[in-house]
């Protein structure tokens, strides 16, 4: 049987609502340890539905814990942007950052300020440069299609920044997106689920290029959360309208956030990506 969801709420583009910004982190004296940097929209602020931003949780909070057992005493410092484009993160941003800064600014500064101690630095962003075109049940192509030359341009900018003020021993990893407008078979529409399936396909190719001019590792969330995948379940759902429904809050509330399961299932797909202090090498035997 199909889970019942109003198509109004399912295909209301509930962009990435903002929030002020603030560089938040957990509290640790031994900055020496390194420092992990969250950057992006509000999937890094961890927002969820009634609750706004919860910096120090999310699928942030995930790959904190997992980074703290790796280098004792690293610190959180949370620089998203609920709401955040690709562009906005560049210039012109909707958060508040020191000395007009935008979020990027904000971020390059912080890393080079750190030198060399940035050890983990996580990215998502360009998917308010294209959801904003999906409205009514019908997808505005002309929209997307500057939504994804605006990512294609403006990423590997933001990346090969990153990676220029970090330095080679910065480790970074590029999330890309699930595609919470799978919801829309399950409201009726297959059309536009199928559509969007097309287009979540050309932005996170975009994010993969990006990810690749900066020697950074991806994140792939578009797997983890079955995307590709249109195996029926016993319900009759295609496997992946049901990961969007059972982890976002998309068939429940109209959201396109991530629920606890989906931030945990993000985490988990960012966390083999991240790597431990080396070793020093062991003494050769003479």
């Amino acid at each position: 049987m199909k889970r019942s969801i109003a198509l109004s709420a399912v295909l209301a583009v509930a962009g990435f609502t903002a929030a002020p910004a603030a560089f938040a982190g957990a509290d640790n004296s031994h900055a020496s340890s390194g420092t992990y940097v969250a950057l992006g929209d509000s999937l890094a602020a961890g927002y969820q539905p009634g609750l706004g931003d919860d910096k120090d949780g999310g699928y942030v909070g995930g790959v904190y814990a997992n980074l703290r057992d790796k280098y004792r005493g690293a610190k959180l410092v949370n620089l998203a942007c609920s709401g955040e484009t690709s562009t906005g993160m560049i210039a012109d941003g909707r958060c508040t950052y020191p000395d007009g800064q935008s979020q990027l600014e904000a971020a390059v500064d912080l890393i080079r300020s750190q030198k060399g101690k940035v050890r983990l630095i996580t990215l998502n962003i360009g998917a308010n440069d294209v959801q904003r075109c999906v409205k009514g049940g019908a997808v505005d192509m002309p929209c997307v299609q500057a939504g994804l030359t605006a990512v294609a341009r403006n990423l590997p900018q933001i990346t090969t920044a990153l990676r220029a003020a970090g330095g080679a021993q910065t480790q970074i990893v590029v999330l890309n997106y699930y595609n919470p407008f799978l919801a829309a078979w399950a409201a009726g529409n297959p059309q536009l689920a199928q559509l969007s399936t097309m287009l979540q396909g050309q932005l996170n190719v975009s994010i993969s290029y990006a990810a690749k001019a900066a020697d950074a590792k991806v994140a792939d969330v578009a797997t983890a959360f079955r995307s590709n995948d249109w195996s029926l379940q016993p319900n009759g759902l295609p496997t992946n309208v049901a990961m969007i429904c059972g982890y976002t809050w998309m068939c429940s509330k109209g959201d396109i956030h991530a629920n606890d399961m989906g931030y945990a299932l993000m985490a988990d797909t960012v966390t083999p990506l991240v790597h431990g202090p080396k070793r020093p090498a062991a003494p050769s035997v003479s």
